[in-house]
């Protein structure tokens, strides 16, 4: 094991890896903004190194600055958490060509899953289900026109590169793609290196369920269980619980041996997760992407498994062998990701933190990114923290979610999605566990 980690990320996830670098015995290094020089994580490090102004360009997406001070401090290894440079295929070689150990999959692994269209057509190669669609870039309207016609309405318009929902969006008829197209495409343009487009059969009331999986350094996968993530706003999570509740009879085992195809396929290293849409209407299930990273709602794993994920991240990617023979999930864990924004649209409310006071109890843990004092700044994703609930059955969490996001005090000149949280706990087809990807949407009909 490296003596020393160096954390490219900030914020709740840049506390998070610190916390199991340091309870490992290994040295953190925190890199940070002018913007972000107060918070937690800077303070939470062993050593923290100021690596440009707030723009994320010119400090967490720089990744020149971040090498650099990798050499400068000594880290032996760098974490890129989730989001920023963790799917930077270049970034990964660089490392690498640093001398240093990267903590993610091979490069070539990010390379060919970052690309949603290559990993459209190595899915089907490898036997995964995946949606109608099409196996090459779209290149103009009038092309995505012919192929929406040959796929069938309604279509999801995606952009090929990137993630997080950005450059998503649904066309119901020719009319409404033609406007599509173009806003997806000029996003990609905006956000992402490539401007490539694809289409996919869009599915009605679907149900977004991942599966996380962790390919070990002898070449094999386990799947440690799967996660429904259908609460969405703007095509971005909000909640996720696991194990996903109310699969049809017989699909679970089929979508965890999915998943593990799909990394095999790509010869998968470390923390990953593949995930899926199932069609209620015809049971179904097909593949939507993998996530080449440690996802934000990784703790509902770890809460229902007892497993440091981050932990055997850092050492299979030291090249040990994992350090758990057997995996057991346990009961029904709930993450709901508190944010700084209006709980009616859904748009950031940034500003200062006067009061943080989080929740505490049996079952009940914060990843958090923010204390009382700082303050929330509109250069970065307004997420605060994470709220995550661990019972034996889902029920008993769906009350210890509810009483913990009343217990949950945070006031200042920002404004949080708190009362939404409690109004999702409390809606009707949230408890049931018979809800699809429109929910968010039916409680805000004006939201999305």
């Amino acid at each position: 094991m490296f003596e020393s980690v160096l954390v490219a990320n900030r914020g709740e996830i840049a506390s998070r890896i610190t916390r199991t670098v340091r309870g490992l015995g290994l040295k953190a290094i925190a890199v940070y903004s002018d913007a972000d020089a107060d918070l937690p994580f800077v303070h939470e490090a062993d050593e923290a190194v100021l690596i440009g102004p707030p723009v994320p360009a010119q400090s967490y997406l720089d990744a020149p600055a971040v090498l650099e001070a990798a050499r400068r401090h000594n880290a032996r290894a760098v974490h890129p958490g989730y989001g920023f440079l963790a799917e930077n295929a270049d970034f990964a070689r660089a490392v690498q060509a640093a001398g240093l150990a990267w903590v993610g999959p091979p490069p070539l692994t990010i390379a060919r899953l970052g690309d949603k269209i290559n990993a459209r057509n190595l899915m089907k190669e490898a036997g995964v289900p995946v949606a109608p669609g099409v196996w090459e870039p779209v290149p103009d309207v009038e092309t995505a026109v012919e192929e929406a016609a040959r796929i069938g309405y309604p279509v999801m318009v995606k952009a090929a590169s990137g993630g997080g929902g950005i450059g998503m969006g649904v066309a119901h008829d020719e009319k409404r793609l033609r406007a599509v197209y173009p806003a997806a495409r000029s996003r990609a343009e905006m956000f992402f290196a490539g401007s490539d487009i694809l289409l996919e059969r869009f599915v009605r009331g679907a149900r977004h369920v991942e599966v996380q999986v962790l390919g070990r350094p002898d070449g094999s996968v386990v799947a440690l269980g799967d996660r429904e993530c259908s609460v969405q706003r703007r095509h971005q999570k909000i909640v996720e619980e696991g194990p996903a509740p109310g699969l049809p009879d017989g699909m679970r085992p089929g979508l965890h041996k999915a998943a593990i195809r799909a990394a095999e396929a790509v010869g998968y290293r470390g923390a990953g997760t593949v995930e899926f849409l199932i069609d209620p209407a015809t049971g179904e299930f097909f593949f939507v992407e993998m996530n080449a990273r440690l996802q934000v709602e990784h703790t509902v794993t770890e809460a229902l498994t007892g497993l440091d994920l981050v932990e055997q991240q850092l050492r299979i990617a030291a090249g040990e062998q994992v350090s758990f023979a057997g995996v057991r999930s346990r009961g029904h864990a709930i993450e709901l990701r508190v944010y700084a924004e209006d709980p009616f649209r859904f748009v950031p409310r940034p500003g200062r933190i006067r009061v943080w006071e989080e929740p505490v109890g049996p079952g009940i843990r914060i990843d958090a990114g923010y204390a009382e004092g700082n303050s929330v700044t509109p250069y970065y994703d307004p997420l605060l923290a994470k709220l995550v609930v661990h019972a034996e059955t889902r029920a008993a969490a769906l009350e210890r979610a509810r009483a913990a996001v009343a217990a949950f005090r945070i006031e200042g000149t920002l404004t949080t999605n708190l009362p939404f949280l409690a109004e999702l706990l409390d809606n009707p087809e949230f408890a049931s566990g018979s809800y699809d990807t429109g929910i968010v949407g039916r409680m805000r009909p004006a939201s999305n």
